[in-house]
């Protein structure tokens, strides 16, 4: 059996090493000195300035939402997972779908203006599959109309524009560290913002609101983290690099022998390099990719329909509404198995599945 993702698990000495200090200081969680040493080793591998540890990548979005007092419509894709709308809705606004570019599949900076109304206050972009959006056109268009701008970057770790950190990019970027993601925690999440006062009011909204032991400084939450999480977060960051480039073989393993087959990948960033997060590809018809999945399944081969269905259209709190590129792309893209342990000689029997499905 081939899962579509398998969590890292970095040698279990690296981790145990980890937890003695935590028995011996009794410190488990309300971020603790690994908790911080993490935030700062990260910091320096990322290249950002300020950076919070949080309970998770969706906490990480309502704190962000929250943070920066946003009311009224934000602007967002359909293309996304649940999270991102979720998150919007949650904190008690309302989301505005804009259509996605079908070779990035990101959201189409184009048609972003014409969604612009008097009550919208944000544009919430997600960097799909970790393909960073058209920072530098969303950034323009947020500026004219005076809106502030946050970026799901869940997918995103280790990813660099012009070799400048994704992250540093709008006023809040958000990063999952979930089992399932290239690099993880376990559970967790980042936000990073450029604006010191910003961390500092974020900061203080993660633990409860509050400014020292007697008084509060904000409406709080409890976004913190444990120990344990964040000891596999410095582990699993001692091998970092060499996971992205294992994942990065296996992508191009995939392209070389799925050059015949009847589907594209996403564009890529001109100015940027993908880091494996995933193996996403848009497919010819729907039929096509019913017929792949259906014969994978049968070999034990899982792949995931990532993101299907389009948010507009499956969520029971919001009206659908139609988007006809996303509507269309979300019934064609399949993500195939990838993850560390994955083999070459597994990629091409998941390859010959493919085309062998695709040519019966």
């Amino acid at each position: 059996m081939i899962p579509v993702t398998k969590p890292f698990l970095p040698p279990q000495e690296i981790y145990t090493k980890y937890l003695d200090g935590i028995w011996l200081r009794r410190w488990l969680t309300n971020m603790g000195p690994l908790a911080g040493q993490l935030e700062m080793d990260l910091k320096a591998y990322m290249g950002v300035n300020h950076l919070l540890y949080v309970t998770n990548g969706t906490v990480a979005l309502q704190m962000a939402i929250k943070a920066l007092a946003l009311q009224g419509e934000i602007i967002t894709t359909p293309f996304s997972f649940v999270a991102t709308t979720s998150s919007i809705v949650w904190e008690g606004c309302v989301p505005v779908f804009v259509d996605i570019d079908p070779q990035t599949l990101n959201i189409d900076v184009s048609k972003i203006e014409e969604a612009i109304t008097e009550t919208t206050t944000c544009i919430l972009a997600t960097h799909v599959y970790g393909n960073p959006c058209d920072v530098d056109a969303i950034e323009r268009v947020a500026k004219k109309h005076r809106l502030k701008v946050i970026y799901d970057g869940a997918h995103a770790f280790g990813v660099q524009v012009n070799g400048k950190s994704l992250f540093e990019f709008g006023d809040v970027s958000i990063c999952s560290l979930h089992a399932t993601k290239l690099y993880h925690s376990v559970e967790g999440g980042l936000i990073i913002t450029k604006d010191a006062n910003l961390l500092k009011k974020l900061a203080s909204m993660r633990n409860f609101g509050f400014k020292d032991f007697e008084s509060f400084a904000d409406l709080g939450i409890n976004g913190k983290n444990s120990e344990f999480h964040a000891a596999m977060g410095l582990a699993n960051l001692k091998i970092v690099n060499e996971i992205i480039q294992k994942r990065q073989e296996l992508t191009s393993r995939y392209e070389s022998r799925l050059e015949n087959f009847k589907a594209y990948r996403p564009e890529w960033h001109h100015r940027s390099i993908n880091n494996g997060a995933y193996m996403p590809y848009v497919l010819d018809s729907e039929e096509l990719l019913l017929k792949v999945k259906k014969e994978l399944d049968a070999q034990e081969i899982f792949s995931r329909r990532y993101f299907y269905p389009s948010l507009a259209r499956a969520l029971p709190y919001l009206d659908p509404v139609e988007m006809p590129v996303t509507d269309d792309i979300a019934k064609r893209v399949l993500c195939l198995p990838l993850f560390y342990e994955l083999t070459m000689e597994e990629v091409d029997m998941i390859c010959r599945v493919i085309l062998r499905a695709q040519n019966n």
